[in-house]
């Protein structure tokens, strides 16, 4: 993350690890790689590895997660038609496998505000590239929110306090406490 000049890194790894707890919450399949991590790009910053205890991350040296064979079952395993990607940097690591999933007929989605770049310029391209390719673009929150669906739901409070809302839990209590 070292690179990262886009995007402040504490705000990124608060993101990263945020839809990392959610997903986990909501039970969603995770698939996690590194590109290079023992040379060029070095390794997971711990407090993601931290956040998904037992998921076995895979080291690639393709650019496009979806070349590498192991990504690509592990994919295609989950059986999923819609999937979240996020990644450093956003417009090659987050945008060439969305665009190729695209390309495959899935939905993909990027959770734009979990992943980061090495410039500005660099960002708005990779969002433009992805817009244009159909790719949906949105943040990190909503798109949990998205999965949750129903605030009733036993896990929402856990899903709330995972993307760093949890005060929509008191809230929450306070208007059950007044009635409302």
């Amino acid at each position: 993350m070292t690179g990262v000049r886009d995007y402040p890194v504490a705000e990124l790894k608060q993101n990263v690890v945020g839809l990392a707890k959610a997903a986990r919450v909501l039970k969603l399949p995770i698939v996690v790689t590194t590109t290079a991590r023992d040379s060029m790009w070095g390794p997971t910053f711990p407090e993601l590895i931290e956040a998904l205890p037992g998921v076995q991350i895979i080291d690639r040296s393709s650019v496009n997660a979806f070349d590498d064979p192991h990504v690509a079952r592990a994919i295609e395993a989950t059986g999923r038609r819609k999937l979240i990607f996020a990644g450093l940097s956003l417009e090659v690591c987050a945008a060439f496998p969305a665009i190729t999933a695209v390309n495959k007929g899935l939905d993909a989605y990027v959770a734009v505000d979990a992943c980061g770049t090495f410039s500005k310029t660099k960002r708005q391209v990779g969002l433009l590239r992805m817009m244009q390719a159909g790719v949906i673009l949105s943040d990190y929150a909503t798109l949990m929110i998205e999965v949750l669906k129903d605030n009733g739901r036993p896990e929402a409070g856990a899903v709330y306090g995972a993307i760093a809302m949890d005060w929509a839990l008191l809230v929450g209590q306070i208007a059950q406490a007044y009635g409302r």
